[in-house]
């Protein structure tokens, strides 16, 4: 039964290859269970085999938001990564839609890489638009202490 629901899985997620600009992926009506921080969200993952939890992170794809309290690398990204986070809980807050578009299993395997559509619009281009988020393709990221 395990291999059953893990082969189900992998269909469910995808692994697409994309480039920075280049957004494709899977429209699923998962229900939004919280807001980590701007740039990642967790969502009902009831599809999980048992005994996993069962609900999983999406990093929004292509942003990085500022790390907010202990991992914030400075005061004012404390602030900034505060403020980003607030800005995506008040969208998802307020939304009368959402989806959940995943892309693909994230490099360290215990989130996936996509974005969430907020009423018709991405996470990732309203808080590229509002700077609250910065582009980031992979690799080195850039400071918000600079």
């Amino acid at each position: 039964m395990l291999g059953k629901k893990l082969l189900l899985l992998l269909f469910l997620i995808p692994s697409v290859v994309f480039s920075c600009d280049e957004i494709k992926g899977i429209e699923y009506d998962f229900k939004i269970t919280r807001v980590i921080d701007g740039d990642t969200i967790a969502f009902q993952a009831d599809f999980l085999p048992a005994p996993l939890k069962p609900e999983l992170s999406i990093r929004i794809y292509p942003v990085d938001t500022p790390e907010k309290g202990h991992r914030a690398k400075c005061e004012s990204e404390a602030k900034q990564g505060k403020e980003a986070s607030e800005f995506t809980k008040t969208l998802i807050k307020n939304a009368t839609s959402t989806k959940i578009v995943i892309m693909k299993w994230g490099k360290y395997g215990g989130r996936v890489i996509g974005d969430v559509i907020l009423d018709g619009k991405s996470l990732s281009k309203q808080l590229l638009e509002k700077d609250f988020a910065k582009i980031y393709c992979g690799g080195k990221k850039e400071s918000w202490c600079e």
